[in-house]
């Protein structure tokens, strides 16, 4: 019995164009219903597909019609249902992100790859930093703060001088962006069961904004990082291409 896939791309030419030839080749079914998944697109495209179908059966294979694609399988045509039979599967547990507004409102929101303060306008945002019910940074003054999974640590967090993660390691990285005082501060490596605690201070003259994932909410108060390992992202790799060891060739460029 032939395996049932779906294809999902994102709105570029080049990933229209794959989602033609893909479809007239191997034909097209519902994603609820699919055996697998493959996302046409780029890494941003990626982490769409990933949120979309985080509670259906099926893992999900990227080809890369996008940019950087760390994230995806380079695009080829020939033999898919036999690269997908034989990929390497890696699980990521998604950030879950609980920000509490200036006003009041509560908004949760999931992260794969990073949560993300920012200040929102032309002062540096004040910060104070708590891990597991415990204050561990009085006030940090910088452009802002991020909190990265493995699998996003090459991302953003990559970026602003922080760490790449191995993804066995059950840690975490949080890394300063621009950090003015304490100047030489870095960021700091947690374990994956941390509860991150970040209140932002002076938040009427300094707002700040929170992202998971390109979800974004203005004027935070305080923002709730943790793992959510409730849930679990299947993304599928070619054969000696899985996220280890992209994240060791990452470190080698």
């Amino acid at each position: 019995m032939s395996e049932k896939i779906a294809f999902l791309a994102a709105d570029t030419d080049s990933a229209q164009a794959a989602l033609h030839e893909l479809t007239e080749i191997y034909g097209q079914c519902d994603f609820k219903e699919a055996d697998y998944i493959v996302a046409l697109g780029g890494d941003g495209f990626m982490l769409q597909t990933l949120h979309l179908c985080q509670n259906f059966r099926a893992p999900v294979y990227g080809m890369n019609r996008g940019t950087v694609g760390f994230m995806m399988n380079a695009y080829e045509t020939d033999a898919l249902p036999l690269r997908l039979s034989n990929a390497e599967e890696q699980i990521i547990n998604p950030l879950i992100m609980k920000a509490t507004l200036v006003d009041g409102k509560i908004e949760t929101a999931l992260a794969i790859n990073e949560v993300s303060l920012l200040r929102a306008g032309p002062q540096a945002a004040k910060l104070q930093i708590w891990v597991d019910n415990r204050q561990r940074m009085d006030e940090l003054v910088c452009d802002g703060v991020l909190v990265a999974t493995p699998a996003g640590s090459t991302a953003y967090n990559y970026s602003a001088h922080g760490p790449i993660l191995p993804m066995g390691a059950d840690v975490l990285a949080m890394t300063a962006l621009n950090a003015y005082r304490p100047r030489r501060w870095r960021g700091a490596l947690l374990p994956k069961t941390a509860v991150v605690r970040i209140d932002v201070l002076d938040n009427t003259k300094r707002p700040v904004m929170a992202d998971a994932d390109s979800i974004s909410f203005k004027n935070v108060k305080k923002v709730e990082i943790s793992s959510e390992t409730k849930i679990q992202h299947r993304i599928l790799f070619n054969e000696g291409h899985g996220l280890d060891e992209r994240l060791i060739q990452e470190q080698f460029v």
